[in-house]
């Protein structure tokens, strides 16, 4: 198992290496990424030397996205909301840009918080619906409250390569029922399907053997897609699409 799961692993590293693209703009390098927003447009990064460094920035791209579609942060509930998000990955908000600073030798993982602040943030448009009162994750997590599940909320572990993955619960090992992680996912798309798969079979080789993940799946605006419960389910990913919830209900309380 463990070496399918390199392999696996492996694969994901070529992918991740050949879809990005750098280019050059002035003092500034700009890194296109193969991870998708919700415009299914490819997230882009910049990277400027620093003196003790690099400075890593979305350049405002994810806050003035969201402000120009309705979504406005000037709440206390949504400014709250944003800087868990952030803070969770270690990412600062400076002039509505998301930004970290790194050095030669943490550079590969500011970048990769960086981009899972970015696609973490991009998931508060759907408070722009006026009928939405809560983040999908909320909602997730009242259904929990209500069937009296022990969990911990937004927890973060090391993967094998050294990655730090958040996840939205973790329920702990309790007799005969193994260690479950938890993650939700707004909005269903190949680039979430990829990062949450990837992130699970990272974090795996890490964990127990026998730890299980959940991944929920909102499913109140459009039905989801065979492929994306089959890619789940190809590794090792439970995909539970919300209106199905109480059918792993048991699993998760026991």
């Amino acid at each position: 198992m463990i070496d399918e799961i390199q392999s696996l692993l492996d694969s994901y590293s070529r992918w991740l290496r050949d879809k990005t693209r750098i280019r050059q703009l002035d003092d500034w390098c700009e890194i296109t990424t193969p991870f998708l927003d919700r415009h299914n447009d490819f997230l882009q990064i910049y990277v400027r030397r620093q003196d003790d460094g690099y400075l890593l920035t979305d350049d405002g791209y994810v806050i003035d996205d969201l402000e120009s579609s309705g979504c406005h942060l000037d709440s206390p509930k949504r400014k709250a909301l944003l800087l868990t998000a952030l803070n969770g990955f270690g990412v600062q908000i400076i002039e509505r840009a998301l930004q970290v600073n790194a050095n030669a030798n943490d550079f590969p993982v500011k970048k990769h918080n960086l981009i899972q602040a970015m696609l973490s943030v991009n998931d508060m448009f759907f408070l722009a619906n006026p009928s939405a009162k809560s983040l999908f994750c909320e909602d997730v997590a009242g259904w929990l409250d209500i069937h009296e599940v022990r969990y911990v909320p937004r927890v973060k572990f090391a993967g094998k390569t050294g990655f730090d993955y958040s996840f939205d619960f973790a329920i702990g090992k309790f007799r005969d029922q193994p260690e479950r992680l938890v993650k939700t996912i707004s909005h269903p798309n190949r680039s979430t399907t990829i990062q949450t798969a990837m992130s699970w079979l990272d974090t795996k080789a890490a964990r127990r053997a026998d730890s299980r993940f959940y991944a929920f799946l909102n499913d109140a605006d459009q039905p989801i897609s065979k492929q994306t419960m089959d890619a789940l389910a190809a590794y090792e990913v439970r995909p539970v699409p919300w209106s199905q919830r109480e059918e792993v209900i048991n699993e998760l309380a026991a």
